[in-house]
Formats: C-alpha cells, sequence, structure tokens
C-alpha cells in the first residue's frame, strides 16, 4: 500500500466521521464553533499518530489475548499526556472542551486504526496512516462547525481567543452582520442536520468523481468501416 493511498483513504474514502461514521460523540457535541472543533481535532490527530506509533513499535511482543486492553493503556496514557499539555498551555480551551478531552481514550476510530493497521505495519506507515486519518476527522469536524456557526451564529473563528490569546480577536470574521442568531444550529438537532448535509455532500461529490472515473476508462466508439 502506497503513502498517498494511505492518505487519500483517511481523508477521503474512509472520513472517519463521514464514511465510517466513528467518533460521532464529540463530533456532534463539540463543533459548535471552528475554534472548537479545531481543538478537537488536533488532539484527536495527535492522539493517533502516538498511538499508532507506540503500537507499531511494541507489535512484536503484544500477545494476542492481550492486545487490546494494551492498545487501551497506549491510548490513554497519550490522552493524559494531551489533557495535561492542554490544561497548562489552552486552559480556557480545556474548560470549553471539558470531558471531550479524555473521552477521546473511548474514540472507536483510535482503537480501530491500531487493531487494523498500526498493529499490522512498520512504523512510518503506521504513523502516516495516524496522521491520514486524524485529519480526516479534523476536516470533518472543523467543516461541521463552520457550519453550524455560520449558521447560527452569522460569524467565523468566534472565541479564537482561547486557541490564539490576545492575536485571536483579529481573526473573527463577521460573516452576517445584525445576524439574528438561528438557535437550532447551534443545538444538537443542528449538529445531526448539518452532519446529514456534509455526508450528503460527500456522497454526491464521490458519485460524480466514480461517473468520471468510468467516463473515462470507457473506449471511444469506433467508427464504421468505409464500405468499398
Amino acid at each position: 500500500m502506497t503513502y498517498r493511498k494511505i492518505f487519500t483513504d483517511g481523508l477521503w474514502h474512509q472520513n472517519t466521521g463521514l464514511v465510517v461514521l466513528l467518533g460521532l460523540c464529540p463530533l456532534l457535541a463539540v463543533s459548535g464553533t471552528v475554534i472548537n472543533a479545531i481543538g478537537l481535532g488536533l488532539a484527536t490527530t495527535l492522539t493517533l499518530v502516538f498511538s499508532n506509533l507506540t503500537v507499531s513499535l511494541a507489535r512484536g511482543v503484544l500477545r494476542p489475548e492481550i492486545r487490546i486492553p494494551a492498545y487501551v493503556l497506549i491510548i490513554a496514557s497519550v490522552v493524559t499526556v494531551i489533557q495535561l499539555s492542554m490544561q497548562a498551555w489552552f486552559h480556557d480551551l480545556y474548560r470549553v472542551l471539558g470531558i471531550f478531552i479524555p473521552l477521546i481514550v473511548n474514540n472507536c476510530a483510535i482503537i480501530g486504526r491500531a487493531e487494523a493497521f498500526a498493529s499490522r505495519n512498520r512504523p512510518l506507515p503506521a504513523v502516516v496512516d495516524g496522521l491520514a486519518t486524524g485529519l480526516g476527522f479534523c476536516i470533518a469536524l472543523v467543516a461541521l462547525g463552520a457550519l453550524r456557526e455560520i449558521v447560527g451564529r452569522g460569524t467565523l473563528f468566534s472565541q479564537a481567543r482561547l486557541m490564539f490569546g490576545e492575536m485571536g480577536d483579529t481573526l473573527q470574521l463577521t460573516l452576517i452582520p445584525d445576524h439574528p442568531g438561528f438557535l437550532v444550529a447551534i443545538l444538537p438537532p443542528g449538529a445531526f442536520i448539518g452532519l446529514g448535509l456534509l455526508i450528503a455532500g460527500r456522497n454526491w461529490l464521490a458519485s460524480r468523481q466514480a461517473g468520471t472515473a468510468r467516463h473515462g476508462a470507457e473506449p471511444a466508439p469506433q467508427g464504421r468501416e468505409a464500405s468499398a
């Protein structure tokens, strides 16, 4: 398997949030704003990269009967380091994300990639797989967060101070001036509706790509032979 295929699978063909539909609890709960989505997406990506790397390095010494508890222990250790780092350097964002940072341990996508890929491949492909899967999940989070924030608040990158400090005040964009607010988009029903729209859009693009590929692969019709 080439690195290009690993990336395209993680980002598009097997996107965790839009195709495989794993980790939906944090995806729906935290995506109220783009900043919250970026914070959780980066934390999940780092967890995938380092847990895949550790599982790949230890695959030769892990006995089959203890591999799942070992994966959970590895993932929990990585998440704990990330949680403490966020609490120290991004405390305000950490308080907003709350329980969903430690709940990364329960994300089925992380354990799934450890079992299906990292435990069967060398460290470098395992790292690339973790990075691609994490970025795919992050892209789904950010897209849903942007959709909900624009429709619900009329802004983009609101509360950027939580991640970027004082510089974040210059990043906030008001796309719809005097927006009255659309509460449904901010509440959980808006998360389900927005995710459904993103999945439908992704499936539409995938079907168009497949149709274009089939059309390009079809041989050109041959003209009739000229009669003598």
